[in-house]
């Protein structure tokens, strides 16, 4: 098959066997991508691999926990020695906690900091000498709406998103003449399992889907899409750039 859009490109995906990160997955492996899929999650990790490999793509799984700087150099040491190369990173691992700046607890504040914004900087850290070296490469850093308008819940996860924004721009920055490329995409309320149980619960009369102006929520596959649009070529001028998937969430 020719004409796909990431061609002979390796990414690395971290938070893969989410709803999100198997859509991505499943999607560049239909493009041509080599992968290297990674989460915690090892069992599922293994199963997205086989599947993907069954395909006809060429997959590695890696277990990541993108809070610990050892384990993403174990990892991209594996991007290494299997490819020599590494076109796209894709930061997509996540967690969230719901409560506002009192109900906070200290443990959980730093989980999620850890995870979302400390784990988003060491693996472009860890990543960029061999993107640097693809000389044509894209970061897509993992944001949200939340990362760009207030809620007055979820103070953890907010200011760990709005933080994956700035980090973002900055690297667009200073990596805009050295053959890398990095954007953040901000999803709005997406039909992921993460929020699905609250989805069946209240449907349409979510408050977040109720501000929608589409009246729905996204589909995993629909992030997806603008993940490949920020790896491939079609963005080939797009860098520091915030791209949003959110159904008009935010356009009030």
């Amino acid at each position: 098959m020719t004409g796909r859009r990431l061609d002979g490109k390796v990414a690395l995906i971290t938070g893969a066997t989410g709803g999100i990160g198997t859509a991505v997955a499943e999607l560049f492996a239909r493009e041509g991508a080599r992968l290297v899929v990674s989460d915690v999650a090892e069992e599922p990790l293994r199963q997205l691999a086989d599947r993907v490999g069954a395909a006809g793509a060429e997959a590695v799984r890696a277990r990541l926990d993108v809070s610990s700087a050892r384990e993403w150099d174990e990892v991209i040491g594996l991007v290494r020695d299997r490819f020599g190369a590494l076109d796209v990173l894709v930061n997509l691992a996540g967690i969230v906690d719901w409560p506002g700046v009192e109900d906070t607890r200290e443990e959980a504040w730093d989980r999620v900091i850890d995870v979302n914004q400390k784990g988003t900087w060491l693996g472009m850290k860890a990543a960029m000498p061999l993107l640097r070296a693809s000389g044509d490469a894209s970061v897509i850093n993992t944001s949200s709406v939340l990362g760009l308008v207030g809620s007055g819940a979820a103070a953890a996860y907010q200011a760990s998103k709005g933080a994956v924004r700035l980090l973002s721009k900055t690297a667009a920055v200073e990596y805009a003449r050295r053959g890398v490329r990095v954007n953040s995409i901000h999803p709005g309320v997406i039909a992921t399992p993460m929020i699905q149980d609250l989805l069946d619960e209240e449907g349409d009369q979510q408050p977040d889907i109720r501000r929608t102006p589409m009246r729905r929520a996204g589909r995993a596959d629909e992030i997806a899409s603008a993940v490949l649009f920020l790896a491939c070529a079609d963005s080939s001028f797009v860098t520091g750039a915030e791209l949003l998937v959110d159904g008009g969430l935010t356009a009030y």
